[in-house]
């Protein structure tokens, strides 16, 4: 089979069409019903309805510009009462510079100013703003921009830095082929997928409480080794009742969203994983309960039913977390690029970093600081955004089951 030539070179005649005004209904038929009969050929469409208000452009051909043409245009338009734009010039839609990305920015609230700064840089660092929709409106606001002519790198780097000042989050990736790829999905537990720290509960149990927080928050930024400083907070956690264990299970809380997002990915083929620095006895349950795929984390050793303070095995720290993302995306068959990595502290640091996209969600401000991607709003489901899926869709999904 030989490939389909082209119908339109880059110096032919063509005619752009704009509708502006109130949506309603028909007016899209109508339009392309009157244009049927001058023989032009439909190269492009957009259509776009922001708050009841209908923006409609087409590309047409018009190899002989036909008379009469832009009067039915404008018969339309006048039986909607619409605006319209006829706009002579030749060839097709400027073709897209090397260079192109998504930027998905999420905003709560998303105020000009940022929106103004953000598109002030994309321009410094080259790139044009091909294409802006929303994503979502609740619970935050998300806007993803097609952006050409920029390195992403670069851009990723640039608009950081300005999502920081303006009090937003920005996320830049590739727009190829693979961002549509089948992914892997990797998550820390602790203070990510649920609200709080195990250990902390646990902790209350044994009356050690702020002593182990304390550790916990020198650990998550970065002050002191993370082995080290488990073995230091599970020593005090000897003699605790393995039943205590049951009650924290039942009282942990999810983080707003976490059961959408997983329920949204997994709809579309997404394998999950936890990777967590917390404990076996809690992490399988949870496994369990959410149609996890695959978890990794430490065991606490139990002798005759109590906490004896140790560690059985090797400790799941910052190096291990980054194994275990390496070891799933294997036994899953998925490159590491197409891996997704979520995570709050700096123990998860090294798992950002090796995965395709490494998300700081609600992080300490060293792993913020260092992330390619920070979500700083407190919905787990805001990833969905970021890998291009809109609120819209995530409700039509749930509506349907």
């Amino acid at each position: 089979m030989t490939e389909p030539v082209p119908t339109l070179s880059f110096t032919d005649p063509t005619v752009l069409v704009t509708l502006t005004g109130p949506d309603q209904s028909g007016v899209t038929t109508r339009l392309f019903a009157d244009l049927e009969p001058f023989g032009v050929e439909v190269i492009d469409v957009e259509q776009l309805v922001v708050r009841g208000r209908l923006i409609l452009s087409a590309l047409l051909t018009v190899p002989a510009d036909p008379p009469g043409l832009e009067a039915t245009v404008r018969e339309v338009g006048a039986a909607f009462g619409l605006e319209v734009s006829v706009e002579r010039g030749v060839g097709d839609n400027r073709p897209r510079r090397v260079g192109r990305a998504q930027v998905v920015v999420l905003g709560s609230p998303l105020r000009p100013a940022a929106m103004a700064a953000l598109a002030a840089r994309i321009k410094a660092d080259g790139g044009n703003i091909d294409r802006i929709v929303r994503m979502a409106r609740y619970p935050v606001t998300a806007i993803r921009m097609e952006v050409s002519g920029a390195d992403p790198d670069l851009l990723q780097s640039d608009l950081a830095a300005v999502a920081y000042e303006q009090g937003v989050d920005v996320a830049v990736q590739e727009n190829g082929i693979l961002r549509h790829a089948q992914r892997l999905v990797v998550m820390d537990v602790d203070s990510t997928l649920i609200q709080g720290e195990v250990i902390e509960m646990i902790a209350a149990r044994a009356g050690f409480e702020a002593e182990v927080a304390a550790i916990t928050e020198s650990a998550m930024r970065g002050e002191i080794d993370f082995a080290e400083s488990l073995h230091a907070r599970v020593a005090l956690l000897a003699g605790v009742a393995e039943s205590a264990l049951d009650d924290v299970y039942r009282s942990l809380l999810y983080a707003p969203g976490a059961r959408t997002m997983i329920r949204t990915l997994k709809r579309l083929g997404y394998r999950f994983a936890l990777v967590s620095g917390g404990f076996t006895q809690i992490i399988e349950r949870i496994a369990a309960e959410l149609d996890i795929d695959y978890f990794a984390a430490n065991r606490l050793e139990v002798v005759d039913g109590f906490l004896t303070g140790r560690i059985l095995g090797d400790v799941v720290d910052r190096a291990g977390k980054a194994e275990a993302l390496r070891r799933f995306a294997t036994e899953a068959r998925i490159p590491v690029k197409n891996t997704v990595a979520i995570g709050d502290g700096a123990n998860d640091l090294d798992m950002l970093a090796a995965s395709g996209l490494g998300i700081a969600f609600n992080a300490k401000p060293l792993v913020r600081d260092q992330a390619r991607t920070s979500v700083n709003v407190p919905y787990l489901d805001a990833i969905v955004y970021l890998l291009g899926i809109t609120r819209e869709e995530v409700e039509a999904a749930d509506a349907a089951d």
